[in-house]
C-alpha cells in the first residue's frame, strides 16, 4: 500500500482549508436582499446585493431580509363601534424593510409587532366612529390605520405603506335591519318620483289647457277682427256701388230720353215692391187709389230733378 509522507499530507490539507476558507468568505446577495453579518456575535455590517467578503468561522450571517413590498394579511377581528355594534373586519398590510439594523434588534419580530399594533389601531379607530360611517369612511380608517403603525414601525426598520380593510362584516341581525332600510329607502324614492311625475304630468296638462285657451281666444279675437274688418269692407263697397249708380242715374237722366226711362224704372219698382208684398203675406193689399202711383212718380221724378240740378254745378 502506497503511504503518503508528512509534508505532503500536510500541503493537501493545506490546500483543503484554503479552499473551505475561500468558499466561506465569499458570498453573493441577491437583488433586493440585504444580510446582517454579526462578528464574534456582535453586529458587524450589512452586505448589499451582489459579491461580498466575509472572515470565515468569524463572521456569520445572522439575519437576511428581503428589501420587496410585502403583503401581510391582518387575522379577522371583532371591533365595537361607537353605537355598540360589533363588526367582524380583516384587511391586508403592506409594508417594506427599510432599515435591516434595525428590523434585525429592534424588535424579535417585527411581523408579528406590525400585526398585533394593525389590529389595535383599527379596534380604536373603529370605536370612535358610528356604524354608518364605517362603511363610508374606508378611505380614513385606512389611513389613521396606516399612520398609527408607521409612526411606531420607525424604530423597527419597517415602512408600512398602506393598509386596506377586505370586509367589514356586522351580524346578521344588523344586516337584516340594514337591507330592510334600504329596502324602504328604496321604496321611498319610488313613491316621490312617483308623485313627482303626477305632479309633473298635471302642471303639464293645466299649461298645455292654458295655451290651447290663449290659442283659441286669439283665434276668436282674429276672427271677429276679419269679421269685423270684411264687414267693414263690404259696407263700403256697397255704398261705393251704390254713390256710383246713383251718379250714373244723374248723369245718364240729362241725356235725351233719359228721364223717361227713370220713370219707367220707379213705375217698375212701385209695381215690384207691392207684388212682393203680395206674395209674402196672406192679405191683398191694393193701393186705396191708384192714381197715387202717378204722384208717387212724379213726387220721385221731382227728387231725381232736384239731385240733377245740385250735380250740374259741380261739373262745371
Amino acid at each position: 500500500m502506497y503511504m503518503l509522507n508528512g509534508p505532503l499530507v500536510v500541503s493537501l490539507v493545506v490546500i483543503v482549508i484554503a479552499i473551505i476558507f475561500a468558499i466561506q468568505s465569499i458570498k453573493v446577495v441577491p437583488q433586493q436582499t440585504a444580510w446582517v453579518i454579526e462578528r464574534l456575535g456582535k453586529f458587524h455590517t450589512v452586505l448589499n446585493p451582489g459579491l461580498n467578503f466575509i472572515i470565515p468561522f468569524i463572521d456569520k450571517v445572522a439575519y437576511r431580509h428581503s428589501l420587496k413590498e410585502i403583503p401581510l394579511d391582518t387575522p379577522s377581528q371583532v371591533c365595537i363601534t361607537r353605537d355598540n355594534t360589533q363588526l367582524s373586519v380583516d384587511g391586508v398590510l403592506f409594508f417594506q424593510v427599510t432599515d435591516p439594523k434595525r428590523a434585525s434588534y429592534g424588535t424579535s419580530n417585527y411581523i408579528v409587532a406590525i400585526t398585533q399594533l394593525a389590529q389595535t389601531t383599527l379596534r380604536s379607530v373603529i370605536g370612535r366612529m358610528e356604524l354608518d360611517r364605517t362603511f363610508e369612511e374606508r378611505d380614513a380608517i385606512n389611513n389613521n390605520v396606516v399612520a398609527a403603525i408607521d409612526e411606531a414601525a420607525l424604530n423597527w426598520g419597517v415602512k408600512v405603506l398602506r393598509y386596506e380593510i377586505k370586509d367589514l362584516t356586522p351580524p346578521s341581525v344588523i344586516l337584516q335591519a340594514m337591507q330592510q332600510q334600504i329596502t324602504a329607502e328604496r321604496e321611498k324614492r319610488a313613491l316621490i318620483a312617483a308623485s313627482e311625475g303626477r305632479k309633473q304630468e298635471q302642471i303639464n296638462l293645466a299649461t298645455g289647457a292654458k295655451e290651447a285657451a290663449i290659442a283659441q281666444s286669439e283665434g276668436e279675437k282674429q276672427a271677429e277682427i276679419n269679421k269685423a274688418q270684411g264687414q267693414a269692407a263690404a259696407t263700403i263697397a256697397i255704398a261705393d256701388a251704390t254713390a256710383q249708380a246713383i251718379r250714373n242715374i244723374a248723369s245718364a237722366s240729362k241725356d235725351e230720353g233719359g228721364m223717361t226711362a227713370v220713370n219707367l224704372q220707379i213705375a217698375e219698382k212701385y209695381v215690384e215692391a207691392f207684388s212682393n208684398l203680395a206674395r209674402t203675406n196672406n192679405t191683398l193689399i191694393v193701393p186705396s187709389n191708384l192714381g197715387d202711383m202717378a204722384s208717387l212718380i212724379s213726387s220721385a221724378m221731382k227728387i231725381v230733378k232736384s239731385d240733377s240740378q245740385a250735380a250740374s254745378p259741380i261739373k262745371k
